[in-house]
């Protein structure tokens, strides 16, 4: 079995290259990453001299790149985490969302109708159902739920996902869908909540909170939804979509003093700033879907899987300090280009 993952260098993409390189020691795993600022060569160099593994420096958005590839490769299967994610830079500047996470898997499921493929599977997110009340926790997002997007970056994610329905519906391409909550652990890029309250907290700066921190989010640990997508693309039925969710329902501001409280910090470092635009309040997942049809459950409840990951942050800081100072966008040219 050979698999094309794009988007491998980035947060969730390379720990499911981890997952299935370990699982499945017999499958060849291609990831394909243009390496922007969230692609991380270094994240992948445990598994660069693996002999089933190869590394490839191109854009899904670029055709004649990514059909070269499908004639080397003749991949069986095509898992797609390539996308912009980050809901404060797709405000600032929506034009590369667009480009990335709706025209590049256009590019990619062409390629699969041109040369054939078991299996092509969509990574997309829970933002594209919009948000739930604060006062209403007996509502979860399921797949039933209509799209209702709130930023440039969900409104992109739910443009690729009517596009995957599409070419299954239009052209009879074999695809899967999965819809994650948020996801953390280790790899996680230092912009994100997490690992940013983690390294200001381990560095005694401000910790930036929006509006009151009273916003709920799903968290997912990333193994636990690596295992989901494992299952989705070996036995999921074609044509449908799969929520992915951790049952960790946690306010961002009672995260922030957690990670206070574990690291012995002291809440004083708390600031609070003004809120995203169109901040959504709360996401919750229902997984029961994947759980009847496939038998998944998440497997880390959060108390486990915050302390596994703020001590991963602790263990690694060769790896985020670099990125922190910038210095991880000349790693490509200065580790990698003669290889």
């Amino acid at each position: 079995m050979t698999i094309i993952v794009t988007g491998g260098a980035g947060f969730i993409g390379s720990n499911f290259v981890f997952h299935m390189l370990d699982k499945y020691p017999d499958y060849r795993i291609i990831c394909l990453d243009c390496l922007t600022y969230a692609g991380n060569l270094s994240t992948l160099e445990p598994v660069m001299d693996n002999p089933n593994f190869r590394f490839v420096k191109e854009s899904i958005t670029d055709r004649d790149a990514v059909y070269k590839l499908f004639e080397e490769e003749k991949p069986d299967m095509v898992v797609n985490f390539a996308a912009e994610s980050h809901v404060d830079r797709s405000i600032e500047n929506p034009q590369v969302f667009l480009d990335t996470n709706i025209i590049g898997t256009s590019v990619l499921m062409d390629a699969c109708r041109k040369y054939g493929i078991k299996r092509y599977h969509q990574v997309s997110t829970d933002e594209v159902y919009g948000d739930l009340p604060l006062d209403r926790p007996d509502l979860f997002f399921t797949e039933e739920t209509p799209i209702h997007t709130s930023s440039p970056y969900s409104s992109s994610k739910a443009g690729a996902d009517l596009l995957v329905l599409a070419y299954h519906r239009t052209y009879g391409l074999p695809v899967t869908i999965s819809r994650c909550s948020n996801n953390y652990g280790p790899y996680h890029f230092p912009e994100k909540l997490i690992p940013l309250m983690i390294i200001n907290a381990l560095n005694d700066k401000p910790l930036p909170v929006y509006g009151e921190g009273v916003n709920v989010r799903d968290w997912l640990y990333v193994e636990d939804h690596c295992k989901a997508i494992d299952l989705v693309i070996h036995k999921g039925t074609v044509g449908e979509v799969y929520n992915i969710g951790g049952h960790n329902e946690m306010k961002n501001i009672d995260i922030v003093k957690l990670i206070c409280k574990e690291l012995g910090k002291p809440e004083s470092l708390i600031t609070y700033v003004t809120d995203r635009k169109g901040h959504d309040m709360r996401y919750a997942i229902d997984p029961t879907k994947i759980h009847n049809e496939l038998g998944w459950l998440p497997e880390t409840k959060f108390a486990d899987g915050i302390k596994k990951t703020i001590r991963w942050y602790l263990d690694n800081e060769s790896w985020w300090a670099p990125i922190v100072s910038g210095e991880y966008q000349n790693y490509y040219e200065k580790m990698y280009a003669n290889r």
